[in-house]
């Protein structure tokens, strides 16, 4: 299912009243949070990850998965047309960059070393994350997401 994006954009005089410095520095500046010591790297709960700056869908409870690396790490995104790649040179190896596509927060790196059935590892900054519970969904906007949690019929 896609959903039509023009209502997320990008307002940076506004991101800087409404984001902490850590989110503004994730998310504005390309900047990386502690593993280990952020809100969702352990975080259980249903729901979806929107970015902390535009409101777009990123991410689903559903495709979380312990990475072991201290980050939240995701096997697919929602919706492959909310997140841009890019080539990221700042190691001394190449990496992938994940930006959100209308928002373009620095969400964090794609890894190929990830899980079936993609084999992919979104390793994101959960400062650039806001969560929506799964029972929330439709009060904030979100409803076209709650098929990811509706029930197998057996």
């Amino acid at each position: 299912m896609t959903k039509k994006y023009e209502n997320f954009k990008k307002n940076v005089s506004e991101s800087k009243e409404t984001l902490t410095e850590l989110q503004y520095h994730v998310t504005q500046k390309t900047g990386t949070e502690p593993p280990f010591q952020n809100a969702f790297w352990d975080h259980k709960a249903e729901g979806i990850y929107v970015d902390i700056v535009s409101g777009e869908p990123l991410f689903a409870s559903i495709h979380k998965f312990d990475s072991g690396t201290g980050w939240p790490s995701f096997y697919q995104a929602i919706d492959e047309d909310c997140i841009t790649l890019k080539k990221d040179f700042e190691l001394l190896m190449p990496r992938v960059e994940a930006r959100s596509r209308h928002g373009d927060s620095h969400l964090g790196h794609l890894f190929e070393d990830g899980p079936p059935p993609t084999g992919l590892r979104y390793c994101i900054n959960s400062a650039s994350l806001k969560f929506v519970g799964k029972e929330d969904l439709r009060t904030m906007g979100y409803e076209a997401y709650e098929y990811l949690f509706d029930e197998p019929t057996a």
